[in-house]
C-alpha cells in the first residue's frame, strides 16, 4: 500500500485519490471542440519546403541558423513563413498548422474552423461585457437614486435639504 502526506501529520493511504482530493474540472471547452469541423489535411507532395535564416530578436542564434521554415501549396499558391521558435522541428509543425488554416479559410470563408472558433470567442466577449453592464448598471442606479430631482429653481433638491438644516 502507497502512502503519501497531505500535510505535516500523519500519512494517509492511497485507496481512492478521488476521496482525497476534489478536482473541479468542466467539459464545456470540449463540447465546444465536439461541433467544429476536422482540421484539413494537406498531402505531403502538394508542399515545398525552405528553411531560412530567421531575422528579428532573438540574436545571434536566431541569424545564424536556418531553422525559419517556408512553406508553399503549390496547387493555391499561399506562402506561409513561421519562425515562431528556435526549434526547426516546432517551426515546421507550426508553419504546417498555418498553412492549413489559410488554405481552409480561404477554400471555405465563414464555415473554416478560424472563422468558428473567432465567432466563438467573440460570443464569450461579448456575454462578458454584457454580465459587466448588468452589473455596473445596478451600481450606477444606485447613484441615480442618491442625486435627487431638481426643483423650479434648478437646485437639487437633496442639496437644499443639507442647508435648511443647518
Amino acid at each position: 500500500m502507497l502512502f503519501f502526506r497531505t500535510s505535516r501529520s500523519s500519512p494517509k493511504s492511497i485507496k481512492s485519490p478521488l476521496r482525497l482530493v476534489k478536482r473541479h474540472f468542466t467539459l464545456r471547452n470540449v463540447a465546444a471542440a465536439a461541433h467544429l469541423p476536422p482540421r484539413l489535411v494537406l498531402k505531403e507532395e502538394d508542399i515545398e519546403e525552405a528553411f531560412l535564416k530567421g531575422s528579428g530578436p532573438g540574436g545571434q542564434k536566431i541569424n545564424k541558423t536556418s531553422s525559419a521554415v517556408q512553406l508553399k501549396h503549390v496547387p493555391t499558391g499561399t506562402t506561409i513563413k513561421s519562425q515562431a521558435t528556435r526549434s526547426r522541428s516546432q517551426n515546421r509543425k507550426i508553419a504546417r498548422r498555418l498553412l492549413a488554416e489559410k488554405i481552409e479559410a480561404a477554400e471555405k470563408g465563414p464555415d473554416s474552423r478560424t472563422a468558428l472558433i473567432a465567432a466563438i470567442k467573440s460570443k464569450k466577449k461579448a456575454s462578458k461585457s454584457k454580465k459587466a453592464r448588468r452589473k455596473h448598471k445596478s451600481q450606477d442606479k444606485r447613484e441615480d437614486e442618491e442625486e435627487e430631482f431638481e426643483d423650479d429653481s434648478g437646485e437639487p433638491v437633496k442639496e437644499q435639504a443639507k442647508e435648511e438644516r443647518v
